[in-house]
């Protein structure tokens, strides 16, 4: 019978998924076999005959399971990603089975009510501008495209020019503005839009790599024409943020459109200790962030957020004569969004915020905060060890070989990095800062606690010792 075998399918997939998680906490906080292994377990000639479901299911647990990297485990510090929340996991369950494509509010009207419910409880959640509008993206880098071409539509559209229907060319150039240290991917979303990755206007950062105010009121006064200015909420390798309040008001006098790239640090809006970080962040007209970092929704989940929504649906709106019209009053999804067909992400949106409500979000933000502090102040306490930042969210930058010259801690840096990853108590990566290497650990899974940080920093300083022990 068809409903027996769904039934056996569903439940075999939920028992490997629930094994699966029951085990994190046991297993190396690590993948245990690379990719030309995993390649290898997954090759094979494209099957002339077709396998049993329970069976392909069952294989495919087999084979990837020794691949996967534990993220969703307490002692994930790797990069800036969420633990994927057992709600948010099993609201997504419901969406795969469901079926949903949540690009027509007519045809899926139960997808689309989620999302709209859903983003005006993330408006609240970040006091954001109530009027705002929000598109459902698969993460931050689709949503900073998203908000950068509402953006460069509409600062067009104030000198007289229709991007949408005449496309760049022709059009009077765009100024735009943006931190030396801003995100790969906001690059790209200029590079994709036709604004350039290289003839930009870019500005020089402090040591936290937030914007430097007075060369950033340098460079704005000689901007004539239409302009963009891109903002940071959250430095990728620190955590620190550009100065709102000092720049937001320069940038209003040469008629800028303000965007901000918050994938993570746009919801210290949402933890009160943290708000002051990102005061004067709601002055702005767009905003880019993430719900499958600190939402802790799977992936994939991002949110583009413009102040204008006319702006918004002029960027981005899908006609054809086979779609319903949008009666007064009511949210198209496929209105805020690049895709006509995507995945129901406004599901495992609503279940996360209705679980964790806005008390829960604040304290898992503080609490990942005290986390990252904890561990940079375990590692201060070696003399040979380096935290390079200020630690003002989560995120903790680390350098092994304090006195020793660049080329040698480098390659102690890397050293250890490498040790810490081969054993596997937790996961943290390398990467470069100011053309050093470094160490960047991220708290930011829900899972992670302060045990969870006590037993980071000494599995950290561990592999440490080790290192040193090796290389005298």
């Amino acid at each position: 019978m068809e409903g027996d075998w769904t039934a056996r399918l569903l439940r075999q997939a939920a028992e490997l998924a629930i094994r699966y998680r029951s085990e994190l906490p046991s297993r190396p906080q690590r993948p245990l076999q690379g990719y030309a292994e995993a390649l290898a377990a997954f090759d094979g000639p494209l099957p002339e005959d077709g396998e049993p479901g329970e069976f392909v299911i069952d294989e495919l647990a087999t084979r990837a399971e020794p691949g996967l990297n534990a993220t969703t485990g307490s002692r994930f510090f790797g990069w800036v990603i969420g633990g994927s929340h057992q709600v948010g996991v099993a609201a997504d369950w419901l969406t795969s089975a469901w079926g949903q494509n949540s690009g027509n509010h007519h045809a899926m009207p139960s997808a689309a009510a989620a999302e709209t419910v859903a983003a005006r409880w993330l408006l609240e959640l970040l006091d954001l501008p109530r009027e705002s509008s929000v598109g459902f993206v698969t993460g931050a880098t689709v949503a900073n495209f998203v908000c950068l071409a509402a953006a460069r539509g509409e600062v067009l559209r104030r000198v007289g020019w229709d991007v949408e229907a005449n496309g760049l060319f022709g059009a009077r150039p765009i100024s735009v503005l943006i931190g030396d240290d801003a995100h790969t991917t906001v690059f790209s979303a200029l590079q994709f839009l036709g604004l350039g990755h290289d003839r930009l206007v870019r500005i020089a950062t402090d040591g936290q790599g937030q914007m430097l105010v007075e060369d950033f009121k340098r460079r704005a006064e000689a901007v004539i024409g239409p302009a963009i200015v891109i903002l940071q909420a959250g430095q990728i390798n620190t955590g620190g943020f550009d100065r709102f309040a000092d720049i937001v008001p320069v940038a209003r006098r040469i008629g800028a459109w303000i965007h901000v790239d918050g994938a993570f640090g746009c919801w210290a809006r949402a933890c009160p200790p943290y708000r002051h970080l990102a005061e004067g962040l709601d002055a702005c007209d767009s905003w880019a962030t993430d719900g499958h970092k600190w939402l802790q929704t799977p992936y994939d989940c991002g949110y583009a957020i413009v102040r204008n929504s006319d702006a918004h649906r002029r960027a981005m709106t899908i006609a054809a004569s086979y779609l319903p019209p949008t009666m007064e009053g009511e949210r198209d999804p496929s209105h805020f969004v690049p895709e006509l067909s995507r995945r129901a992400r406004g599901f495992a949106t609503w279940a996360i915020i209705r679980h964790l409500g806005r008390a829960g979000i604040a304290a898992m933000v503080d609490r990942h905060c005290r986390v990252a502090r904890l561990i940079a102040d375990r590692l201060r306490n070696d003399n040979t060890i380096s935290v390079l930042n200020e630690v003002v969210l989560n995120q903790v930058l680390v350098r092994f070989g304090a006195g020793e010259d660049d080329e040698r801690g480098d390659e102690l840096t890397r050293a250890t990095v490498a040790r810490i990853q081969r054993d596997g108590t937790v996961f943290a990566g390398g990467a470069k800062w100011r053309g050093r290497d470094v160490l960047r650990i991220s708290a930011i899974s829900w899972l992670t606690d302060e045990v969870a940080g006590e037993a980071a920093a000494e599995a950290i300083l561990a592999a440490w010792r080790s290192v040193g022990e090796t290389t005298r």
